[in-house]
């Protein structure tokens, strides 16, 4: 809790309002009085009913879908706080939209992770506090600071406390080869071993699995990813794995984006848990017994309160 929070405001567009109400509420602050809308012909409006004049402005907005709608609700923000003389200004992004695109992988690729970070930093962000960027790279497509934390210890933490630390029947498995650091680092907190799955990627959003290094016959498998998009690569590895010989899958990720048939398919899937973390506004009406989502307020609400107060995060990147 931040005990003098006279200089501090927290504001947030439509895009998760109820994590904004949780991060503000573990700093013993309020949520500012701002109002985002449409114009009728679709143009994003902001209202700001109170002075943020020199005030350190904490502007907490997830790029999830609708992800245009919810960037420019956050770039708009941003500008009018800064029209309006506000001391300094940090974009709280949870998920950053666009990331995906963080290279040229073939000729006329665009790198929409650098554009975005071009936009939000014209717009007037002085700072970025993020969480498991797709690419960590990605950091460096600012000329502003970037805070980019770690969803990880929040899940290994979860798996914990059910008792799958020291169990010589867990495995972690990386979906691909390029989550393999992310799976090692699961693994060591979990104290098992790691396999993973090679698989090749025909066209976006669709994946094969071709085969799993590592044993995983009569195990139980967790898999590890930094987001499920259309939960095609990861119900395709969970049944692989299952069909391989292991005994039960659970999946987890820092991001559920979860877009198209990404509920359907897990739901039939032979995943038994996916537990993911509320850094987008999952549809509740959506979420049944097979997901735990977990609340990332609590790191968040410590990174802006050493970022107001001058004080190193760097104990939370751990």
């Amino acid at each position: 809790m931040i005990t003098h929070g006279k200089n501090i405001k927290i504001f947030t567009g439509n895009a998760h309002p109820t994590l904004a109400n949780e991060i503000a509420e573990v700093l013993g602050v309020y949520v500012g009085d701002s109002k985002v809308g449409k114009f009728s012909d679709g143009e994003i409006s902001v209202n700001t009913n109170e002075t943020v004049r020199g005030t350190d402005v904490f502007v907490i907005q997830p790029t999830h879908a609708p992800v245009n709608d919810n960037l420019m609700e956050l770039l708009i923000m941003i500008d009018s706080f800064k029209r309006a003389s506000a001391g300094r200004i940090t974009a709280v992004i949870p998920y950053y939209g666009y990331a995906r695109q963080d290279r040229k992988a073939k000729a006329r690729d665009p790198i929409t992770a650098k554009l975005v970070a071009d936009l939000i930093t014209a717009a007037g962000a002085d700072r970025v506090l993020t969480m498991d960027l797709h690419a960590a790279q990605i950091q460096g497509y600012f000329n502003v600071p970037v805070d980019n934390l770690i969803g990880a210890p929040i899940l290994a933490k979860y798996f914990i406390e059910e008792g799958f630390k020291d169990r010589d029947d867990v495995v972690v498995v990386s979906p691909d080869l390029g989550s393999v650091t992310r799976a090692r680092d699961f693994a060591d907190k979990l104290n098992c071993p790691i396999a993973i799955i090679d698989k090749r990627r025909p066209k976006a959003n669709v994946s094969e699995v071709m085969n799993v290094i590592g044993e995983i016959k009569n195990k139980t498998v967790i898999l590890i990813d930094d987001m499920i998009d259309t939960a095609g690569t990861i119900t395709n590895g969970a049944n692989a794995l299952v069909e391989r010989g292991a005994k039960e899958v659970y999946a987890c990720c820092s991001h559920g984006v979860l877009s198209g048939p990404a509920f359907e398919r897990i739901e039939n899937s032979a995943i038994k848990k996916l537990v993911t973390l509320n850094t987008i506004n999952l549809p509740k009406e959506k979420i049944t017994d097979k997901f735990e989502v977990l609340s990332v307020a609590p790191i968040f609400a410590e990174a802006i309160k050493r970022i107001y107060e001058d004080v190193s995060i760097s104990k939370l990147f751990v």
